[in-house]
């Protein structure tokens, strides 16, 4: 018992941590919002450890967009505190601040729940009933099954599933795609479950997915609208919120476009505007109609940029009423108006404050619309992220500093961090959405089915490897039809697990292997792809009982297959991040070397201006084409014209009324539209079984007072939230902070099913629904109805 115990010390007072959740709770980290000279001297003591203290600079490689500066206080083998940044503070360099996630990283690396030893499955898959086995029988049935079923079935067969929690350069999955690549190859993915339709869907207008301005712009907008996006506590980049709120205090005005009253509003918005879920077209088509019909739209920079937006600028060959300006005014097909007043009534806001919006943002030049992610995980989402190009494009706010041209991602300034080398032989590529299609049809699943590469897919998936994530039960939609799917033996024939905890994904495990963490290993990581910086994760304790790290047991796992050697090329753990060192600094000559890199923990880029969107082609339209097939702003896409399906893929973009959202008839069996955002004390479900975050921010469902009054809901009560697909029982938080006729179930809590289904943790994917999304094939999850009722 001695031994199992010793590396689990006694946890530090939590009195400090909920006072400083206790701040956060009105947006991220009030540190943040800080004058300089105060928070200069807030973590002054940072580097100073007692005696026998080593301070090692480290940082989480858990999958939340920012990358922070941890420092771990070693004594005698164990963290016994975790600090972060204590660097010089400035206007254009602030330090890269830890949230209330990574400062609770001694409660995750200590957590008597971590995963010990390898096991193997005993009781039906998904019971979550293992017996504990050596890792060379682990690795040995491993190596059988993709032996046979590389020869049987051949690489499309097996599948590295989509997984978040390891984000090092370095992780698990990196390693398993090196060695199946070696091996064969392996059925590969596209997209991601947090942007698969913004991926999918800019490209049609901008021919890139690199749109947005860098962050320091911001405070050369006038206006700025935050819509759907709410980073005070998604965390899309460490010290996005410091960026706005210097906009902010520049003069900047901030709209929130939400159906919540979210943190982020609370800190910057100077007015919240909420909206029903799933309607955010209409609420852009009423905008432009507004423009149009009072000229307030840059009719100058749509004739000489774009392509589609009226009849005058069409391709060649199409009918007449197909540009976005007849569709808007009603001179199409449907023959509707896209008035504010039709508006109104679709999404819930005012006629009059659809005009005031319509006119600030035409006139408040220039302005920056931003929009979340959020809005474009719906059925229809890929709409709502080329309906935002067009109003960019209509106000001229494309290619100039202070504008902004779609979407939430930041101007990718060039910075090329080298990679562990991999090459997959094996073509097909499925959309990471649609893999349960794939096990139960993949053979003969083509271009229509969401396939990539290959005209069709030549086996159904048999081997998953499902590394350090959580997508595949507890992320993915439909966790109880997810997970009959999965109990069924016959399809699945092996799923592997590597995990720090029993996840709900975890139980599902034929193979259960346990991983380090971060803390126990170095690596490398970036923040998502806009960063302008990197991190060196220096290990900071040993690794405790049979945990391993992925590069070791993956080697041996070479081994097995008879391809060690060309697998690693004789490098160690170390040689391979010296390797992705190097690469950098052929790239970046004035990048560290390895061992400046490892001492310091991190490097940063700076620049002397902001990095402009589209800057080059709007300056220079003759020599700067943008990469669309007409070398413009591709409002009407003749790509989506000829796909012939006007329905779900219109050529411009339009509102779709979706499956389960307000105009559904569903509704009259369930009348709430529930929606299921990202939450300040998870990072997607990282962290979710941390007692102290539990405590600072528990989960609940958000319900406003007019509905709660009719279901006799009070604050605090256990409730039901509940549709045709399953249930969970969650305590309810009445509040006006959401708009009547939604609800809120933050997304990432464990699922954890009762004897009859009933979910007890407020899983939000017992209630969402398995429906891809038509261009991206990607996660529709904020399109759900539901009903609550007291439990």
């Amino acid at each position: 018992m001695a031994e199992e115990t010793k590396f689990w010390p006694k946890t530090i007072s939590r009195r400090k941590f909920l006072a400083l959740s206790a701040a956060a709770a009105g947006g991220a980290a009030a540190l943040l919002t800080m004058p300089l000279g105060k928070r200069a001297g807030a973590n002054a003591n940072a580097a100073t450890g007692d005696d026998g203290v080593k301070i090692v600079p480290t940082s989480g490689a858990h999958n939340c967009g920012g990358r922070c500066i941890v420092k771990a206080h070693v004594k005698d083998g164990v963290i016994v505190r975790i600090t972060t940044d204590d660097a010089p503070d400035t206007e254009d360099l602030p330090q890269l601040r830890a949230c209330l996630r990574c400062r609770s990283y001694r409660n995750r690396l200590y957590h008597p729940d971590r995963l010990k030893y390898p096991m193997k499955r005993v009781g039906k898959r998904g019971e979550g009933k293992f017996e504990r086995i050596s890792w060379d029988e682990a690795l040995t049935i491993i190596a059988e099954h993709i032996k046979r079923v590389m020869q049987e079935y051949g690489p499309e067969a097996i599948y590295i599933h989509y997984a978040s929690g390891n984000a090092g350069k370095t992780a698990e999955r990196v390693w398993m795609q090196r060695l199946l690549g070696l091996y064969g190859g392996y059925l590969n993915y596209y997209g991601t479950y947090s942007t698969a339709q913004t991926q999918m869907a800019t490209p049609y207008t901008y021919g890139t997915i690199s749109t947005g301005n860098s962050r320091e712009d911001w405070v050369n907008s006038k206006l700025i609208i935050l819509w759907g996006w709410n980073p005070a506590e998604t965390i899309h980049g460490t010290n996005t919120i410091y960026y706005l709120r210097r906009a902010k205090d520049a003069g900047a005005k901030i709209i929130v476009i939400d159906p919540r009253y979210t943190d982020t509003a609370i800190n910057l918005a100077d007015e919240w505007i909420p909206i029903r879920p799933t309607t955010d077209n209409a609420l852009m088509d009423a905008m432009a109609y507004v423009m149009i019909t009072e000229n307030l739209h840059d009719q100058a920079f749509l004739d000489k940029y774009c392509l589609g937006f009226d009849e005058e600028h069409m391709p060649p060959g199409i009918p007449p009423g197909n540009s976005y300006k007849s569709y808007v005014l009603g001179l199409g097909e449907d023959k509707t108006p896209k008035t504010p007043e039709w508006a109104e009534a679709i999404t819930g806001v005012p006629k009059e404050k659809i005009i005031q919006l319509a006119r600030e943002y035409a006139t408040m030049k220039p302005a920056a619309l931003i929009q979340g992610w959020g809005p474009q995980r719906q059925a229809y989402g890929e709409q709502f992220v080329r309906g935002g190009t067009v109003l960019a494009a209509m106000t001229g706010n494309v290619g100039i500093s202070g504008g902004w041209a779609s979407g939430a991602g930041y101007q990718a300034r060039g910075q090329k961090v080298g990679s562990i080398p991999v090459n997959n032989p094996c073509k097909a590529s499925i959309s990471c959405f649609i893999w349960p299609d794939a096990i139960k049809r993949g053979k003969g699943m083509g271009a229509k089915d969401g396939v990539q590469g290959v005209e069709q897919l030549s086996a159904n998936i048999k081997i998953i490897f499902n590394l350090a994530g959580n997508t595949l039960i507890n992320q993915h939609s439909d966790c109880n039809g997810t997970a009959k799917l999965l109990q069924d033996e016959s399809l699945v024939e092996l799923i592997v697990v590597s995990e720090h905890f029993m996840t709900p994904s975890a139980k599902f495990a034929d193979v259960l292997l346990p991983a380090d963490n971060p803390m126990e290993r170095d690596d490398i990581v970036t923040p998502w792809g806009f960063g302008d910086y990197v991190l060196f994760i220096n290990k900071a304790v040993d690794t405790v009982f049979e945990c391993r790290n992925g590069y070791d047991w993956i080697s041996d796992l070479a081994e097995k297959l008879g391809i060690r050697e060309q697998f690693t090329e004789g490098k160690t753990l170390e040689d391979w991040l010296r390797y992705i060192v190097d690469a950098t600094r052929k790239n970046h000559p004035e990048f560290p070397t390895y061992e400046e890199f490892k001492q310091k923990g991190y490097y940063r880029w700076q620049y002397p201006e902001p990095a402009i969107a589209f800057k080059e082609q709007i300056e220079d339209p003759d020599n700067n084409p943008f990469p669309t097939p007409s070398g413009k702003i591709e409002i009407f896409s003749e790509r989506l014209w000829k796909m012939n399906n006007p329905e779900e893929i219109p050529a411009v973009p339009k509102y779709i009324p979706s499956w389960e959202g307000p105009q559904d008839p569903l509704r009259e069996k369930y009348p709430l539209q529930c929606i299921t955002p990202h939450y300040r004390r998870r990072s997607h479900s990282t962290f979710d079984n941390v007692p102290w975050l539990e405590e600072a921010a528990p989960q609940v469902v958000w319900i406003n007072p007019i509905d709660a009054e009719v279901r006799g809901i009070k604050d605090g009560d256990k409730v039901k939230v509940f549709n045709d697909r399953g249930a969970m029982i969650i305590c309810a938080k009445v509040t006006p902070r959401i708009m009547p006729g939604v609800v809120s179930v933050p997304q990432g809590a464990w699922w954890t099913p009762d004897a009859d289904g009933i979910d007890q943790r407020g899983c939000a994917n017992v209630i969402t629904k398995y429906h891809p999304s038509p261009l991206a094939f990607g996660n529709p999850q904020h399109t759900n109805l539901v009903e609550v009722v007291k439990a």
